[in-house]
This record gives C-alpha cells, structure tokens and sequence, in this order.
C-alpha cells in the first residue's frame, strides 16, 4: 500500500502541477474493498485531483450497488465533497446504463459514455440512453445535461457509418424499431393520441415523423430539403454529387424512403478526397455451379487495370481481383451487410475492416448491387489504408507498387 499510495501521490501531483482539471480512475473500482477504495482515493484527492472517476471496469455492479459506492466515498472520504465524481460503466450484464443513473442519483456528477453504446466487449453506457431517460424521466431524475438531443440521431448514425457497426433494430432510442408499432391496439392508439404509447416525439432525437417516398421526378430543391429534414444541409457541391446518385438510384427503384436517403449521403461522406484505387467496372459470375468468377476493371492513380479471378462466392472473388491487382497484407476482420429498407430492391450497405501492421481502418458503401456494395467497401478500406501508411511513414510512395493484370 505504501508503494501504491506514493505512486498514486507522485503521477497526481505531477498532473495537477501541469493543467487545472485532473481525473484519476481507479482501476475495477466496484470490486475493491472498500476500505482500500476509500484510501485511495483519499490519496488522490489530497494530491490534487478534481474528478474522481469510479469504473465498473469489468460490468459487474448493480445499481443499488453503484449507488452506495458513490455514496460511501462521499460520506468517508475527506475532501470529496469538493470534487466531481464520475461514473464509467459496461455493459456485461446490460446494466451500464442503470448503473450510471443510480450513480448520478447517489452524487455523481459526469457520465462517460458512447454513442450507440459502443466499447470494449458488451460496450459502455449508451449517451442517447442516458440523456433521453433524464429528460423523459425529469420526474424522478431531476438532473440536466447541455446536449442539444435533436441531433442524437444524426450522430448515431454518423458513429455507426464510420464505425462500420450498424445499429441493432430493436436498440433504445436509435434503433430502426423503437417509434415502429405493428400490434394493432397500439397502431389505433397511437393514431388518436401519440401519447398513449410513445414516451418521447421522434423529433425530440432529431428523427423525422414522415418517411415520404421520393422517386425519379422529385427535384433538386425537393431533395435538399428532404436533407435538411434528416439533419444532413450540404453545400452545394456535396448536393450536387449525392443528386447524381439519388437520380442513378431512383431508375433502379420504385421508390426511395428515408432510409435510402441517409445512406446516400453517409456513402458520400465515406469517399475520401484522395482515391487512388477506384472501381470502374465489375461483372460476377456465380449460382450453384462453381467456382465464381469475377471481372474487374480498377484504376490506379489514374490508371486502369483489368484481371478475372475466381473465389469461394462472388465477394470472396471480387475482393480477389482487387487483392491480385493491388497486392497488400491487410487481414479482414470484420465484413457486415445489411439492408438499408424492405424489398428486393433494397441498398444493401456494407462495412469492411481492415488491419494492417496495427493500422485499422474502416470502409463502408451502399449499392441495390450487394457485390457492388461490398467491392466499393473494400475499396474505400484500402484508400484509407494507404492514407494511413503515409501518415506513419512519411518517406513512403505508394506509387512504387507493383501491379499485376493487363
């Protein structure tokens, strides 16, 4: 303990001696003994600590638990009441979002949490959870944040697109599903008042109550007001780039939702500025008879080049015409599909990620054409990936790589 308490002194001090605001968190701080809990952070507070942060490193606790934790420091230890304490909690046993709450019922003063829940493992207390319960249950937590929830969705839906982890349907809050009602006694009591089964406005999370189809005849000006309503107001060169799309889109399908829309743009948003492999062409040949094959025309910086290649399924292909005309030894970790609305016209939006010598980088796009989807994907990946090897190698040219195919 003498060794610990030093060290928790001398690092403290040290912080405190460089900027004003110093958070100290002890690691599994729920499963300390408390005595020990209660030394430490003592120790830490005295060093000059301003935010004491209490983790549930391992997703352990319970709320009444988290709670009397919360409590216990306050009324023990010296000094506590002149600092903020923190709640951070996981979500192993799905009670990181109770857990923080009874925290903040107990004296905690600073939530940290994620969008969408994401984190290590089972992931973190969700922001728009938190937030929302505050706000629709001010009766009986009467605390307050300064998030502006209007723009929830809209960054929920950034965070999954960059992230390349789509939203599960039924998630609270920003799930697909949680404004959707199929059973019939509360579709009729929804239509003659909201109120009766719906416990926030979807606008409040910044989600449109109208989901208007467009189609080919729907201008540019009715598109970007469309945006706007969605939470997306582009410049002028953007709304021009995603109408191109919208127009390509719309010959394809009957009709374009809400849905379609968002991943429109978030397609848009993905494409680097700098995109030294581009997919210029592809064909895929596949069905019960294999092996699948696919033809490929990729331009590198500026050039195209043309291979066929054969694999196990038509991704598995595509992504092997890409691999043999720009060779590399990225690994795939993650690959994910999923449709954006109903229908066998549906956009399917792919996520792909890739590592590479500790580089992780993600890739996503949307396409009615799922091997389209998933090539441009892999793509995207791969641009980024490059992008990220001249930032940790400086010297390197990406140039000098040799090519293979016509």
């Amino acid at each position: 303990m003498d060794q610990m308490a030093e060290r928790i002194h001398d690092t403290v001090t040290h912080a405190r001696n460089l900027c004003d605001n110093v958070q100290w968190s002890p690691m599994d701080a729920t499963r300390t003994e408390h005595d020990y809990l209660c030394r430490v952070v003592e120790i830490a507070i005295k060093a000059g600590a301003t935010t004491i942060n209490i983790p549930d490193t391992v997703g352990y606790t319970y709320p009444m638990e988290s709670a009397k934790i919360i409590g216990m420091l306050l009324d023990r230890v010296p000094g506590a009441d002149t600092i903020t304490f923190a709640t951070h909690c996981h979500n192993d046993l799905g009670m990181a979002t109770a857990n923080a709450l009874a925290a903040v019922e107990a004296g905690a003063r600073q939530i940290e949490c994620t969008i969408n829940g994401l984190g290590e493992r089972a992931g973190n207390t969700a922001l728009e959870e938190v937030v929302m319960a505050m706000r629709v249950r001010n009766d009986i937590l009467p605390f307050r944040t300064a998030i502006d929830t209007t723009r929830i969705m809209n960054l929920s839906r950034r965070v999954s697109q960059v992230s390349g982890f789509p939203v599960q349907f039924n998630k609270a809050i920003v799930g697909k599903n949680a404004f959707l009602h199929e059973s019939g006694i509360h579709q009729d009591g929804v239509l003659k008042n909201v109120q009766t089964f719906e416990i926030m406005r979807p606008e409040d999370i910044g989600l449109s109550q109208a989901n208007i189809a467009m189609g080919k005849h729907s201008g540019r000006a009715a598109l970007r007001s469309k945006l706007k309503e969605l939470g997306f107001e582009l410049a002028d060169n953007q709304l021009n780039d995603v109408f191109v799309r919208f127009k390509s889109l719309a010959d394809r399908k009957k009709e374009i939702y809400d849905d379609d829309l968002i991943a429109l743009v978030s397609d848009e948003q993905t494409n680097d500025a700098y995109e030294y492999l581009q997919l210029k062409k592809l064909r895929v040949v596949c069905g019960t008879d294999g092996p699948q094959e696919a033809e490929m025309v990729l331009t590198i910086d500026g050039t195209d080049h043309h291979i066929d290649a054969t694999g196990d399924g038509p991704v598995d292909a595509a992504f092997m015409c890409v691999k043999m005309l720009f060779p590399h030894k990225a690994r795939l970790q993650v690959y994910q599909v999923h449709a954006v609305t109903e229908g066998t016209d549906a956009q399917a939006t792919v996520s792909v990620r890739l590592e590479e010598d500790g580089r992780i980088v993600t890739g996503s796009s949307a396409d009615t054409d799922t091997i389209v989807a998933s090539t441009k994907a892999y793509i995207n990946a791969l641009n980024r990936l490059i992008i990220r090897r001249q930032k940790t190698a400086p010297g390197e040219d990406v140039k000098t790589v040799s090519y293979h195919g016509e």
